[in-house]
């Protein structure tokens, strides 16, 4: 994981470094044409963007060891407390829109495979490729103008209402999770479609095999037979899916937080490359990055933990 994650930030920190106009291009005296010469190159030396790549690379792993990862752009605060106030957020988000789309996948899938080639297979198969063929955008588009602005059941931006803080404990909890209705419904319901046909196709092999006959010619009732034989082992590659769902939960949620204005990783990651903010972008990177990681490194230990036959000793 640890050179993995070097690699990743290396590649991230040349594709900034040669892009046009090269790091230098977000500090301010880029943006602002009333900023003298003298204070431009003031700001270059002040965040050492006048180094040779390899020098401000190994200064920006040196700050990392330390978790600083410098001052932003904007308003020179430490990109460290700006993270930290947006990480939350994101694994909320995230973990909960991972959640509901499993809990819904799995029983969808088990239900498919169970009723193959019926009215009810059909019709969750319709859904579920409905479901995977729509855009994610245009649905949040849809969830926001239905939900939000139509019926106005739930808020569509933010994290929190702008008096939340007067609120009780209780009171703040409840307006947090009506506000993160609308993102997770989304994510969810779009990441379940493909999910659910792993379920389906991976609990129809399983069901083919010689021990769920064995199983079932001992007069097993068919709901022993299917939830407690057959799926665990239907669930051995979903558990890898897991792992590999993060990336793109993380990749969506760019988009999901940047329609939603929701005040996490991936929305500030977008303000960060539009506004050229270099050490907000790099620290987003890497905390994308590592979150991926670990989920892939979740994924195989729970991998393990299911199959015993993968375990080294």
């Amino acid at each position: 994981m640890i050179p993995l994650l070097f690699g990743i930030t290396l590649i991230t920190f040349l594709a900034i470094f040669f892009l046009p106009g090269g790091p230098t291009a977000g500090i301010m005296g880029d943006l602002n044409p009333k900023v003298s010469p003298e204070v431009r190159q003031k700001l270059i030396q002040q965040y050492h963007l006048d180094k040779p790549f390899y020098i401000q690379y190994k200064n920006w792993v040196v700050g990392l060891a330390k978790f600083d990862f410098g001052r932003s752009f904007k308003d020179n605060r430490p990109v460290a407390d700006i993270i930290l106030e947006r990480l939350p957020r994101t694994v909320l988000l995230s973990g909960l829109t991972l959640l509901f789309s499993f809990l819904l996948a799995v029983p969808i899938g088990i239900i498919s495979a169970v009723h193959q080639n019926k009215f009810i297979d059909r019709f969750l198969t319709f859904i579920s490729f409905v479901g995977y063929s729509a855009p994610t955008y245009w649905v949040s588009l849809l969830a926001i103008i239905l939900f939000g602005i139509y019926l106005g059941w739930v808020p569509i931006t933010g994290f929190q209402s702008m008096l939340a803080d007067e609120l009780s404990w209780p009171a703040q909890w409840l307006d947090v999770g009506k506000h993160l209705i609308l993102p997770v419904m989304v994510g969810s319901l779009t990441s379940l479609a493909g999910t659910s046909r792993y379920v389906r196709n991976g609990m129809l092999e399983v069901i083919r095999q010689d021990y769920i006959r064995t199983a079932r010619a001992k007069g097993l009732p068919e709901n022993i037979v299917v939830y407690k034989h057959a799926l665990r082992n239907t669930l051995i590659p979903v558990i890898t899916l897991i792992g590999l769902s993060i990336p793109g939960l993380i990749s969506a949620g760019v988009l999901m937080e940047t329609i939603f204005s929701y005040p996490g990783l991936g929305r500030l990651g977008w303000e960060s490359v539009m506004s050229r903010n270099i050490p907000v972008l790099m620290a987003t990177v890497t905390f994308g990055a590592f979150l991926t990681l670990v989920g892939n490194l979740v994924a195989d230990i729970l991998y393990a933990y299911a199959d015993p036959r993968v375990r080294y000793r």
